[in-house]
C-alpha cells in the first residue's frame, strides 16, 4: 500500500453480541460488490469484556474520494439499513498509511 492509501477502521458494539457473526458475513459479501474497497479485514472480539467492541472492520481505499464512494454505494447503504439498528455503539478512525 502506498502513502495515499486511506485506512477506515470501524469498531462495532451490538445490542445482541450474536449479531456480530452475521454482520461479518454480510460485510464480506458486500465488499465483493464495492470496487472502491481495495482490501477488507474483519475480526470478531474474543474477550467479551464490558469495554470490548464486538467487531473490528478495516477497509483500505485508494483515496478519500474512494472512501466516500464506498460509503455512498448502494450495497453499503443496503447493509447499513440492516446493521445500524442492531448497533449499541460504533467508533471510527480514518488514517493514511
Amino acid at each position: 500500500m502506498d502513502s495515499s492509501s486511506l485506512h477506515h477502521i470501524v469498531l462495532m458494539k451490538f445490542l445482541d453480541r450474536s449479531d456480530a457473526s452475521e454482520a461479518r458475513r454480510k460485510l464480506l459479501v458486500m465488499a465483493d460488490s464495492v470496487p472502491q474497497i481495495s482490501t477488507i479485514a474483519i475480526e470478531l472480539d474474543e474477550a467479551g469484556t464490558d469495554v470490548s467492541y464486538d467487531l473490528c472492520m478495516t477497509t483500505v481505499h485508494d483515496s478519500a474520494e474512494a472512501l466516500r464512494g464506498y460509503q455512498a454505494h448502494p450495497a453499503h447503504l443496503e447493509l447499513a439499513a440492516w446493521l445500524v439498528p442492531r448497533l449499541a455503539d460504533r467508533a471510527v478512525v480514518d488514517y493514511r498509511r
